[in-house]
């Protein structure tokens, strides 16, 4: 695994995952706002999910979507062992500009982001060589992100999904999520954060949860506006993104 400087922030992202975009969007406003350094690190749901009967745990798209997402961690692999780990930031924010802040396409089929033209045009967006995107089935490349994903459920747990965010790391908290359905803007941004942290720190302190949701704030569920909603209407939105 590539070695890293000390970082105020260590983050675990699937590219696949609209929950983790969305944190990660949250988590820009605040390395600005407390000009905090963040390491961008791979947990990939393909590879955590691989003892799963994909056909029995998941709707039929998510495996393709999945395997998509692994696929491009292993591009990110690749491009931070050759251009160091400052590269895997700008690559994973033009991956996420092209999966999930684009409107949804019923021409789409499952596994689309995963293919060579996505790639591609990410790497020229982030400043990478294209040929990057040749690692996409570099399946020598998976036990660094398998490693790198079983170190971010050794900090949390196996019960959750992505992302995993490691504050002041090695000896501070880490958490999943959380799980944000939009955006706050840079004043709620800071008071979220310092909100999560706080809760974090109480070493006691386990879950916070409910199940009413709203979709994503997302172009890719075709959501532009606040529409609060249910469980059913994130899984209706999801649908709509995995096709």
């Amino acid at each position: 695994m590539a070695a890293t400087a000390k970082t105020d922030i260590n983050f675990y992202f699937d590219p696949i995952c609209p929950f983790a975009w969305m944190t990660s969007k949250w988590i820009r406003i605040v390395q600005a706002q407390r000009d905090y350094t963040v390491d961008w690190r791979f947990i990939s749901l393909r590879l955590i999910n691989a003892h799963l009967d994909y056909d029995s745990h998941f709707p039929p798209e998510y495996e393709a979507q999945h395997t998509a997402g692994l696929r491009l961690l292993r591009v990110a692999s690749a491009a931070r062992e050759q251009h160091g780990r400052a590269a895997v930031g700008p690559l994973y924010a033009a991956f996420g500009a092209r999966i999930l802040e684009t409107p949804p396409d019923e021409h789409r089929t499952p596994g689309w982001p995963g293919t060579p033209e996505l790639a591609a045009d990410a790497l020229a967006e982030a400043g990478l060589p294209t040929s990057l995107a040749d690692f996409l089935d570099d399946t020598s490349r998976d036990p660094e992100i398998q490693a790198e994903s079983d170190e971010a459920l050794s900090l949390t747990g196996k019960d959750v999904g992505t992302p995993i965010v490691h504050f002041e790391p090695p000896e501070g908290v880490a958490f999943f999520g959380p799980v944000i359905s939009r955006l706050p803007d840079e004043e709620q941004a800071a008071v979220l954060w310092d909100h999560v942290v706080g809760l974090a720190r109480f070493p006691g302190f386990a879950e916070l949860k409910r199940s009413l949701r709203e979709q994503p704030q997302l172009p890719s569920f075709g959501v532009t506006a606040a529409q609060p909603g249910t469980v059913e209407d994130w899984h209706a939105g999801s649908r709509r993104l995995k096709k």
